[in-house]
């Protein structure tokens, strides 16, 4: 059964090309245009992984992770931030904050669809030697 990626962004054009990245690399896709939505999201499906953008409105990444990493239900979910701010301290902010990795934008398809493999693989290297 292959993993199952939320993708969080307000951009329409980057969860699209993002969706069309992952399941050509054979992943399940589930869109979400803002905070509230993928929180909302998270209810009722449980991703394997979530790629949250960090500039959004209303809810921006950062109170996104906030309120998975306080949440014991959601707290194991993966996140890597997925943002067009490429500075060291936002980077390191994120992993602080319970990032699991960082992922610049823009980025290639073949670097995203790596990323996500190294995340998976790890989480399994961890699982397995327990």
């Amino acid at each position: 059964m292959p993993h199952t990626i939320l993708v969080v962004d307000d951009d329409a054009d980057i969860v699209d090309m993002t969706r069309l990245a992952l399941e050509k690399g054979g992943y399940q896709v589930i869109p979400a245009r803002s905070g509230p939505e993928a929180l909302q999201v998270v209810e009722g499906t449980r991703p394997d992984l979530i790629l949250l953008d960090i500039n959004m409105p209303e809810m921006d990444g950062w109170q996104v992770l906030k309120a998975l990493k306080v949440d014991d239900r959601t707290t194991s979910i993966p996140v890597a931030m997925f943002s067009i701010k490429t500075e060291v301290r936002d980077k390191l902010l994120g992993l602080q904050q319970g990032a699991y990795d960082y992922i610049s934008k823009p980025f290639s398809y073949d670097e995203l669809l790596g990323r996500v493999r190294r995340i998976f693989e790890t989480l399994e290297q961890r699982r397995v030697s327990g």
